[in-house]
């Protein structure tokens, strides 16, 4: 009997969704989009629909898979409620109690178990990735936004309300850069792919740049995987960025290493692409930061999670995670 889970992330545009084995082999994987109407029950019908068709679909391949559980990731996602709560990126209004809307649907499934997307990567990493056999690390998700899941002694930290870990919303830069959800000078603001767009800007006007490769690009046109290429040939402002950004981040994640000496920090998301450009001025300005106790003793490492397979690998674990309680 090969056992299998099911691992969910929801995204703003769209649901996906598969069928992860015990080595962290997608096995069969689809989406539905995540409607902008905001009807939560309609779209629990329509998710266990789609979920019901790959499970025909995987057991067509193996009539022997037995499913043990659903994990699912989720913005805002509560894992002590197991429901999503008051997501500013999603249609959903107020509490959306998923997990048991998903038992009602699946209630001889052993494990069905949700949380924030940033956690969920980091049970993948744990579960799947570089951090096996590891007891204390953070994961941090580089992307439109900066999340992390934080686990210490082999568990995630959830607080007591079941929100802990969101260090990209630790103030950097007092009255810095507006941030999404109100705020201003968060982490995120400056090193999220839109943050390192926001500094290339800054940069430009604050040199007057119009000789560099990226001057030409208007705000709405630059990508964060511009400026790497400006870098890679040279260019002043690029190069820039990626100093700038990894010396917020660097400094970051010194204050990161004095609340938890992890043993190591993983990097996940699309700014990581970059590799030493990013990685090398931020393992730089961590150790400048560091309490001397800390010195050299905590890496940064890239996650070994495939970039498009991460989300539902990563929300899997959470399966696993599950059913060792």
């Amino acid at each position: 009997m090969k056992q299998v889970a099911i691992g969910i992330d929801i995204g703003g545009t769209n649901t996906v969704f598969g069928v992860v084995d015990q080595e962290g082999h997608v096995m069969v994987k689809n989406s539905i989009p995540t409607p902008k109407h905001g009807d939560k029950r309609q779209y629990a019908d329509d998710l266990a629909e789609a979920i019901n068709e790959v499970i025909d679909s995987v057991k067509q391949l193996n009539p022997e898979i037995e499913i043990l559980g659903i994990g699912i990731g989720a913005p805002n996602g509560n894992y002590y409620t197991g429901s999503i709560e008051f997501a500013p990126n999603l249609a959903f209004q107020g509490v959306v109690p998923l997990v048991k809307m998903m038992t009602e649907k699946f209630p001889n499934l052993p494990a069905i178990a949700l949380t924030n997307d940033a956690n969920a990567a980091a049970l993948g990493e744990m579960i799947y990735g570089g951090a096996k056999g590891m007891k204390n690390f953070v994961m941090m998700t580089l992307g439109t936004g900066v999340g992390s899941g934080i686990v210490v002694n082999g568990d995630l930290v959830y607080g007591h309300d079941g929100f802990a870990g969101e260090i990209g919303h630790y103030t950097v830069e007092p009255n810095g850069r507006a941030c999404g959800c109100g705020q201003k000078g968060h982490l995120e603001t400056y090193c999220s792919a839109p943050g390192m767009k926001r500094t290339a800007f800054e940069l430009l006007a604050k040199y007057n740049a119009s000789d560099s490769l990226l001057a030409d690009k208007t705000f709405n046109e630059l990508e964060s995987k511009d400026i790497y290429e400006a870098a890679m040939k040279g260019d002043k402002v690029a190069l820039e960025v990626f100093d700038y950004t990894g010396h917020i981040l660097g400094r970051s994640m010194a204050d990161v290493v004095s609340y938890f000496s992890p043993e190591a920090i993983f990097l996940f998301g699309g700014p990581t692409a970059a590799g030493d450009l990013i990685f090398e001025p931020t393992k730089k300005y961590m150790e400048q930061y560091n309490l001397p106790i800390f010195k050299d003793k905590v890496n940064i490492v890239p996650s070994e999670l495939k970039m498009g397979d991460a989300p539902i690998v990563g929300s899997s674990a959470l399966v696993w995670k599950e059913l060792e309680k």
